[in-house]
């Protein structure tokens, strides 16, 4: 079955289709709202890199630019911005094919941002904190989609289970469920609220 997420941005709102072998299946509409909230993503633009902060300051249409820190670009940054460029170029009709991306390797956690994110490019970022007063919002590249069950990561192939499940068994139950159902180039974490769920519950919150 091909897949396909088509977003139309407005200022007005975003609209998010989703057509499954080019028929519509779901539609979501979210009006436009000025105000940033934590764990929204945006295509940021990186504006200036402030070498003695190890920080860069990102476009992402806030009146002020938001922060990132070294510390809070990720990991997987080098595949973040891989990904971003792909998809910004990706002009094929069938749409970016995430399950064949190829991630780079993984960045230290003593490096520097002029190393990362030297040339300022477009990357995909994360709300970490929202604005406050004359400052820009908090930004994080380590990318999470929450769901009622599981929270997904990109870019990684680690499953992790809430150690707030407490049987052994059943966290090896579900950790054994998503390893065989997840798709490629995704980590997942399990949350509490998934257990005691089967294949098609967990399967069905992607």
């Amino acid at each position: 079955m091909n897949k396909e997420l088509i977003i139309n941005a407005a200022p007005s709102g975003v609209e998010i289709a989703l057509l499954e072998d080019k028929k519509l299946v779901e539609l979501h509409h979210e009006s436009g709202n000025p105000n940033f909230a934590v764990g929204d993503l945006y295509l940021g633009k990186v504006k200036k890199l402030i070498p003695g902060l190890n920080a860069a300051f990102v476009d992402v249409g806030f009146e002020k630019d938001a922060f990132l820190h070294y510390t809070d670009l990720s990991p997987y940054v080098r595949s973040i911005l891989k990904f971003t460029q792909l998809a910004i170029n990706d002009k094929s009709p069938e749409g970016f094919d995430f399950s064949k991306f190829k991630n780079e390797a993984e960045i230290i956690k003593t490096g520097k941002i002029t190393e990362v994110l030297g040339g300022k490019p477009n990357i995909l970022v994360q709300i970490l904190k929202e604005p406050i007063s004359s400052k820009g919002p908090r930004l994080s590249c380590e990318i999470s989609l929450p769901g009622r069950f599981i929270v997904l990561t990109p870019f990684n192939d680690i499953v992790a289970v809430s150690k707030k499940i407490h049987s052994s068994e059943e966290r090896k139950r579900l950790q054994k469920i998503v390893e065989a159902i997840k798709p490629p180039n995704f980590g997942v974490i399990v949350r509490t609220a998934a257990e005691g769920k089967k294949t098609a519950e967990l399967h069905e919150d992607w």
